[in-house]
C-alpha cells in the first residue's frame, strides 16, 4: 500500500509529520520510511523535550478535524502518555464566528424560511462559536426561548478530505510500524470517522437529546433540553434554551445556596444508570457541557458526542470497576481482558503485574486522592501498553468519569466517587435484572415453550421413524468416520461390560444372604465366585484403559492435535 500523492493529501501528511517531529515521534516516521518521502529528514536535537502544553494550540491551527481528533485522543489513555491526555483535556473547542449572512443563508436552505420569519426574535451575535457550528439565542413564534445551533458553511467537505488523508496514513503505519500494529491505528481512525460524521448530523443529536431525556426522566435534579423537531435538520438544530452557569464558574456565594452533596450524588447516579443500565451515555461531560440552572438543577447539554455500551459489556464493566475499588487485582485483570481485544503484542505477565501495582495504590489512596475516572484511564493505558485494544466507547469512559469526578468535587469537596460506585453500581444492576424479568419477557418465554411442546411430538415421531427405517444419519465434519465409529464401538463395549460387572456385584451381594452348603472362605461359594470374576473383569478393564488407549497428542502451545 502506498500513500496518495494528491497535493491536498501531501499537505496534510506534512502537517502530521510536523506534529510527530515536534512532539518527539520522529522514530515513527523513520520506521515507516516517511522521513525521506515527506522531506522531513531533520531529526530533533539530542535531549530535545517537547512542550506538551502547546499541543492544543497546534491542533487548533490545523483546523476543525484536528481539534476533534485531539478531543477524541484525549479519551484514549491506552494510546497516549498522561501528560498528553491532560493537555488535550484542556483543548477548548473555540473558533472564530462566521458572518450572520451565512447563518441566514443556511437557515433558509435548511428550514425553508428566513430566520426573521421562522423566529419572532433571533440574536445575530452568537453566544458560542466552535469548530463545527455556532449557537444563537432565539425565540419561537409561540414565545418559547430556544438555542439554535448552525453548522459552519462548507465544513463537511473539508472534514471528509482530512479524514481520507488520515485513514490513508493510518493504514500505512499499521503495515509498516510496530506502533501501528500495537494500537491498530486504522481501526481507531475508523471509530473516530464514524463518531465525527455522526456528530455532524444534527438530527442524530436531536435523537440523542430525546433518548437521554427519556432515560433520565425520573431524576428531578437533572434536566436535558428538548429539541424542536420542526426546526431541526442535518445542519440546524433548535432546542430549549437553558438559563444557567457553567459548573466551574459557580461563585462561592451561589455554592452556599445549593445542596452540592445532593446534586453530586444525583449526577453520579444518573451517569451510572446511563452506563450500566441504559447502555447509552453522554460521553463529554466537561464543565462547558454541564450547567447549574437558575432553579438549582443540573443541565446536560451538547449531545454530539455519545457512546453506547452493549448489554454483554455492562456486567463485565461493573465487575471491573468494583474489583478495582475492592482491591481484587486478579479479577480486575480477567475482566479487562474480557472487555478488550488482544493484539499480537499482548504481554499477560506485564499486564497482571502492573494492574496489581495500580490496585494496591488505589487501596492506599485517601478519599481526596481517589478518582474513579483516573483509575479507569490508567487501567486502559496499562492495557494499551501491554497489547490490549479497547473499543472507543469504553476508552471514552475514563475521560467521562474523570470529568464527572471533577464536577462532583466542585459541587461537594467531600464527595467520594469510589463509595458512590459501590453504593449505586450493584443497586442499579439488580434493578436492571428485575426490570428484565418483565411481563413481555415472560410472555415470550411462554410462547417459546408452547412452540416447543407443540412441535416436539411431531419431531420425535420423525426421528423414531427415521431410526426404524434405518434412515437416521448424523453428519460430522473434520473427523475420520472409521476412527470415530471405532471409538463409538469401544464406548459401547465398555458400557456393556460395566453393566455386566455391576450386575455380577449386585447379584453376589444378594447371594451373600442365601445360606448354602457350598462355602468359600466361610461365605456362600457362588457369591464369592461372582465377586472374584467381577474384580478380575474390572482390573482387566482398568489395565486396558490405562495402557492401551491412545493418548491425546499436544503441540508446544498445549493445543490438542
Amino acid at each position: 500500500m502506498s500513500l496518495s500523492v494528491r497535493p491536498e493529501h501531501l499537505k496534510r501528511y506534512k502537517d502530521l509529520a510536523w506534529l510527530l517531529i515536534k512532539y518527539g515521534r520522529f522514530d515513527l516516521l523513520a520506521q515507516a520510511g516517511l522521513d525521506q518521502a515527506l522531506g522531513t529528514r531533520e531529526k530533533p536535537a539530542e535531549g530535545f523535550s517537547p512542550k506538551v502544553e502547546e499541543l492544543p494550540h497546534d491542533l487548533e491551527k490545523l483546523g476543525p478535524t484536528y481539534v476533534k481528533l485531539g478531543q477524541f485522543l484525549s479519551t484514549r489513555s491506552d494510546m497516549l502518555p498522561p501528560q498528553y491526555i491532560e493537555a488535550l483535556s484542556r483543548l477548548q473547542d473555540r473558533a472564530e464566528e462566521f458572518p450572520y449572512e451565512k447563518v441566514e443563508e443556511i437557515i433558509t436552505q435548511e428550514l425553508g424560511l428566513r430566520a426573521s420569519r421562522a423566529f419572532s426574535e433571533f440574536d445575530e451575535v452568537p453566544i458560542a462559536a466552535a469548530s463545527l457550528a455556532q449557537v444563537h439565542r432565539a425565540v419561537l413564534q409561540d414565545g418559547r426561548h430556544v438555542a439554535v445551533k448552525v453548522q459552519r458553511p462548507d465544513i463537511r467537505g473539508q472534514i471528509v478530505a482530512d479524514l481520507d488523508a488520515l485513514e490513508d496514513l493510518a493504514e500505512f503505519l499499521d503495515k509498516h510500524t510496530t506502533m501501528g500494529k500495537r494500537y491498530m491505528l486504522q481501526e481507531t481512525l475508523g471509530e473516530f470517522r464514524k463518531a465525527l460524521l455522526r456528530e455532524m448530523d444534527f438530527r442524530q443529536e436531536a435523537q440523542n437529546l430525546n433518548l437521554l431525556g427519556e432515560n433520565l426522566r425520573d431524576y428531578d435534579l437533572i434536566v436535558v433540553p428538548s429539541p424542536i423537531e420542526e426546526y431541526t435538520t442535518s445542519r440546524v438544530i433548535t432546542m430549549d434554551y437553558i438559563r444557567g452557569t457553567k459548573i466551574t464558574s459557580i461563585s462561592p456565594l451561589r455554592r452556599l445556596e445549593i445542596n452540592g452533596s445532593k446534586l453530586a450524588e444525583e449526577l453520579f447516579r444518573a451517569y451510572l444508570q446511563q452506563i450500566l443500565i441504559d447502555g447509552f451515555y453522554h460521553a463529554d461531560p466537561h464543565p462547558g457541557n454541564v450547567f447549574l440552572t437558575d432553579d438549582g438543577r443540573i443541565a446536560l447539554i451538547d449531545l454530539g458526542m455519545v457512546a453506547r455500551v452493549s448489554a454483554g459489556v455492562q456486567r463485565s464493566l461493573l465487575s471491573l470497576v468494583l474489583a478495582i475499588s475492592d482491591g481484587r487485582s486478579d479479577e480486575a485483570v480477567e475482566y479487562a481482558i474480557e472487555l478488550g481485544e488482544k493484539t499480537p503484542a499482548f504481554d499477560e505477565r506485564q499486564f497482571k503485574r502492573r494492574v496489581g501495582e495500580m490496585v494496591v495504590r488505589c487501596q492506599r489512596a485517601t478519599i481526596k486522592e481517589i478518582q474513579v475516572g483516573r483509575i479507569v484511564i490508567e487501567l486502559f493505558k496499562v492495557a494499551g501498553e501491554s497489547g490490549i485494544h479497547f473499543p472507543s466507547e469504553l476508552a471514552m469512559l475514563g475521560k467521562s468519569l474523570l470529568n464527572l469526578d471533577n464536577i462532583g468535587r466542585t459541587l461537594d469537596p467531600a464527595f467520594d466517587p469510589n463509595a458512590a460506585v459501590r453504593r449505586y453500581g450493584s443497586e442499579l444492576f439488580r434493578a436492571k435484572i428485575r426490570k428484565s424479568v418483565s411481563a413481555s419477557d415472560m410472555y415470550e418465554l411462554l410462547m417459546d415453550s408452547k412452540e416447543l411442546l407443540q412441535f416436539l411430538p411431531k419431531r420425535m415421531n420423525k426421528i423414531m421413524a427415521d431410526l426404524a427405517g434405518n434412515e437416521f444419519s448424523i453428519t460430522l465434519h473434520a473427523f475420520d468416520e472409521k476412527y470415530l465409529m471405532t471409538g463409538f464401538q469401544k464406548i459401547a463395549n465398555r458400557l456393556s461390560l460395566g453393566v455386566i460387572l455391576a450386575s455380577m456385584i449386585i447379584g453376589a451381594s444378594l447371594l451373600m444372604h442365601v445360606d448354602t452348603p457350598f462355602k468359600l472362605f466361610g461365605y456362600p461359594g457362588l457369591a464369592v465366585i461372582f465377586l472374584l470374576l467381577a474384580a478380575l473383569g474390572g482390573g482387566a478393564l482398568a489395565v486396558k484403559i490405562g495402557f492401551h488407549d491412545e493418548r491425546c497428542k499436544r503441540n508446544k502451545d498445549g493445543d490438542i492435535l
